[in-house]
């Protein structure tokens, strides 16, 4: 990772209020799940959005990024890639200014299109991760 992507990361995590997670499952055993719990306990809001739930810890989960009625700052990633090209799709239908990628979720070409379309996009990458790294001082 490039010191300029870094210093965005940076930025990103500080103004970021709302993350949209995409794939997020109500078991306590999925990745998604603690990650997302750990973003909430640090201040940000989690938006689930996943056909197969309802809700997420109270919170009421959407079938698609296009059905969330506020804005969303982080579309954080938790699908297997082929998924990837729909849900940046839709990221730049609700202009998303932020696409972050999951550690092994990678799509190339998605993740370029949205680049040309002028969103930041984090790949392959944990947010979690880069959280706490931040919080603890280091980059």
């Amino acid at each position: 990772m490039s010191a300029n992507e870094s210093d965005r990361i940076t930025e990103v995590l500080k103004t970021a209020k709302t993350i949209a997670v995409v794939g997020l499952t109500d078991s306590p055993l999925r990745p998604s799940y603690g990650v997302s719990h750990y973003m909430r306990s640090q201040g940000y809001r989690i938006v689930p959005v996943n056909p197969n739930i309802t809700e997420w810890e109270g919170e009421k989960a959407y079938a698609s990024l296009l059905d969330v009625p506020e804005r969303i700052d982080i579309v954080n990633v938790f699908r297997r890639t082929s998924a990837v090209p729909g849900v940046v799709d839709q990221a730049l239908q609700i202009k998303a200014p932020v696409i972050w990628m999951q550690e092994d979720v990678i799509h190339e070409e998605a993740a370029e299109k949205a680049r040309q379309a002028g969103v930041f996009v984090v790949m392959d990458c944990c947010i979690l991760k880069e959280h706490r790294r931040r919080e603890s001082g280091s980059k």
